[in-house]
């Protein structure tokens, strides 16, 4: 039962991650690399925080405005000097190395002994892996119920619409690059936030966290588009949530079968590729049990 718990509290963390991936992927139909920078500028400036004497919930939105300036910075180069998107995302990412080191001091920060949002709300009595679990369950509800709103207001419609076909959009007078960087902020804030939450969660922030983040998060996203269907924003919003669950369920069966750790990333990319490569794959075989039957 712990270990059930563990997983879904971690797929709770990491599910703010698995949203941002999608709203730049899927809604914006943007390959942004600058998630594998954002995320661990997030840890970088909430454990900064958090020794500095800040509160852990002002920690984490520190985080996320950090994560949205990065995100600004990657729309700035994509759409004002017309850096091909994953070109800008790339470069933003290399830049954010050096950010995350300058604002940490050091490589690696420890926060054994600071105060986070977690040991706080472990305060009330609650164990170790139920705390996690409704702490990442109240931030992503409240996440998800913002962005449901926000996506279902003029502006938010228009950012959809922009990734959806942005000839339409700019031809009924809407700037289709204010609409591209809008997405990629709000993308990096929550990717940002995600890497804040796993910084206080894991007791520390290190500059290499972020490594494979982008696959993690497309992981969670096709996993949880091909098990659980993109029938409208709502529906899409809570399969990239369990998306992010079920995918750290997959990692803790195969940990428990006897994987090694650093065999994990190379598994997560054949996981991902799999899952995108799906439709080619249900077409064939339909193709292949059309010419049997006949």
């Amino acid at each position: 039962m712990d270990l059930v718990i563990s997983t879904i509290a971690q797929g709770l963390l990491w599910a703010l991650l698995a949203i941002g991936v999608y709203l730049t992927f899927r809604v914006l139909d943007i390959a942004d690399l600058t998630v594998e920078g954002s995320f661990p500028l997030g840890a970088a400036v909430a454990a900064t925080m958090l020794i500095a004497g800040y509160h852990p919930v002002a920690a984490i939105l520190g985080a996320c405005v950090a994560g949205m300036l990065s995100g600004v910075v990657t729309g700035f180069l994509c759409t004002k000097l017309k850096i091909p998107a994953l070109l800008a995302g790339i470069l933003t990412m290399i830049a954010l190395y050096s950010v995350n080191l300058r604002i940490m001091g050091k490589a690696n920060l420890p926060l054994l002994q600071q105060d986070t949002i977690f040991t706080i709300a472990r305060s009330l009595g609650f164990d170790n892996n139920v705390t996690v679990l409704v702490v990442g369950a109240i931030i992503v509800l409240i996440v998800a119920v913002l962005n449901y709103w926000f996506f279902g207001t003029e502006l938010g419609t228009a950012v959809r619409a922009t990734g959806c076909n942005p000839h339409m959009i700019r031809a009924n007078g809407i700037d289709t690059d204010v609409m591209v960087v809008l997405g990629l902020l709000l993308s990096n804030g929550l990717v940002a936030m995600s890497g804040a939450l796993v910084a206080q969660n894991n007791g520390f922030a290190d500059v290499g966290m972020g490594v494979g983040t982008i696959v993690i998060g497309l992981a969670s996203v096709i996993i949880g588009e091909v098990l659980f269907g993109t029938r409208s924003f709502k529906n899409c919003l809570i399969s990239v949530i369990l998306g992010s669950i079920v995918y750290r369920a997959v990692i803790a069966v195969v940990l428990q079968m006897g994987m090694p750790p650093n065999d994990l990333k190379l598994f997560t990319a054949i996981l991902v590729a799999l899952a995108l490569s799906l439709p080619l794959i249900q077409a064939r075989w339909n193709k292949f049990r059309k010419g049997v039957t006949r």
